[in-house]
């Protein structure tokens, strides 16, 4: 932004060597430094706010581009409707199942003295069943 080269430097310093006396010179320094870095953080922190705004300008711009590309994109390519078909896969295990006999595993029951596991014991076949006799069970009952 601000180009200082060396030969400048050193003019600007005989020139305050010749206006400020010497005594008074390290306090003239000390300020111009001061000053200085003053006007370097304010351009900075102007030069960091105009990039802050030119980046969400192009994001803005760039947010709009999208929705206008996705919209083009929408009514070029309408959304259909999924149906699920069944794959020749699912329709095959489907037909395995169904001519495979149907087995209900018995579960395993541990005895309560931890000793090895068995199937679990049916119930006694005298004891009535839950509910409402119907008349066929009364007929087989009696």
């Amino acid at each position: 932004m601000f180009d200082v080269a060396s030969s400048e430097v050193i003019i600007l310093g005989v020139v305050a060597l010749l206006v400020i006396p010497p005594k008074d010179l390290p306090k003239a320094m000390r300020t111009a430094g001061y000053w200085i870095g003053r006007v370097r953080g304010v351009a900075t922190q102007f030069r960091s706010g105009f990039d802050s705004m030119l980046r969400e300008a192009e994001l803005h711009e760039m947010e709009k581009k999208w929705a206008a590309e996705n919209e083009r994109i929408m009514r070029e390519h309408p959304p259909t409707p999924v149906q699920m078909l069944p794959s020749a896969d699912s329709a095959a295990s489907a037909a395995e199942e169904d001519a495979a006999p149907h087995t209900v595993e018995q579960p395993v029951l541990l005895p309560p003295h931890g000793g090895p596991a068995g199937p679990a014991q049916p119930a006694a076949a005298d004891t009535p069943p839950a509910g409402p006799a119907s008349p066929a069970s009364r007929a087989v009952q009696s």
